[in-house]
């Protein structure tokens, strides 16, 4: 498969037209962002394990009846995936407070909740990606409310699959944002990534942090952690 063009470029990935219309591939970048692109730096190493480990968790999460974008790894860094329209709904799945749920709330990071919570945000950065509900979304027209349903019922499913099994590497999966698109058929498939770009991941023993949080407080160690979890992801195949 033959890159075209350059397509676009986002903080974290660049994506390139091929010579088949339905399918594109995606390039992972080891720059970082956070607070909306105001905080830069880079992370050694973060692109091969963002697509690397993105494609594993597509593959077994295809498995669990969750239609995603993946098509198929091409290097460390580059993958085919097929061409989505982005629904620009962000979706939030918590399952312990942290991060802006703790700031937002008023409450200390680390309390469990009794069951998953979920957010959606307005997936642009002009505005800062503000929080919105279900009727905030069918008013804008982001998506029916039938697709909603399905991202809904899609995001838990994801959230029970991971959780169990980021569990069995001994990693609590705490809170992460999902990314779904719409296929030329009109098909609503997961898409984006799934990485220590997009989630929480505490040690489940001393939650220490596993994830793009080090970057974002200063904490140091990031490579390490993204090391860390790629360690021990590639340790165990989901699939």
């Amino acid at each position: 498969m033959q890159k075209v063009e350059q397509l676009y470029e986002g903080k974290a990935k660049k994506v390139y037209a091929t010579d088949d219309p339905a399918l594109v591939i995606v390039s992972y970048k080891d720059d970082a962002t956070a607070f909306n692109g105001l905080k830069k730096g880079t992370i050694a190493g973060k692109g091969v394990v963002n697509n690397r480990m993105t494609n594993m968790m597509m593959r077994l999460l295809e498995e669990k009846g969750v239609p995603t974008h993946f098509v198929e790894e091409l290097s460390d860094r580059e993958t085919l995936v097929k061409k989505v329209k982005i629904v620009p709904l962000e979706v939030i799945i918590r399952n312990v407070s942290a991060g802006s749920f703790s700031k937002r709330y008023g409450v200390k990071e680390g309390i469990v909740f009794d069951a998953p919570t979920i957010e959606f945000s307005y997936k642009n950065d002009e505005l800062g990606d503000p929080l919105l509900n279900t009727y905030h979304a069918l008013a804008l027209k982001l998506a029916t409310k039938e697709e909603i349903a399905l991202i809904e019922k899609y995001a838990f499913t994801v959230n029970e699959v991971l959780k169990e099994y980021f569990l069995a590497l001994g990693v609590k999966l705490i809170d992460f944002k999902l990314e779904f698109g719409k296929t030329a058929d009109g098909t609503i498939v997961l898409a984006d990534e799934i990485s220590p770009d997009t989630c929480r991941f505490w040690d489940a023993k001393t939650d220490e942090k596993l994830d793009k949080d080090r970057f974002r407080r200063d904490m140091g160690g990031v490579e390490d952690a993204y090391r860390e979890i790629f360690k021990r992801v590639t340790s165990r195949p989901a699939n």
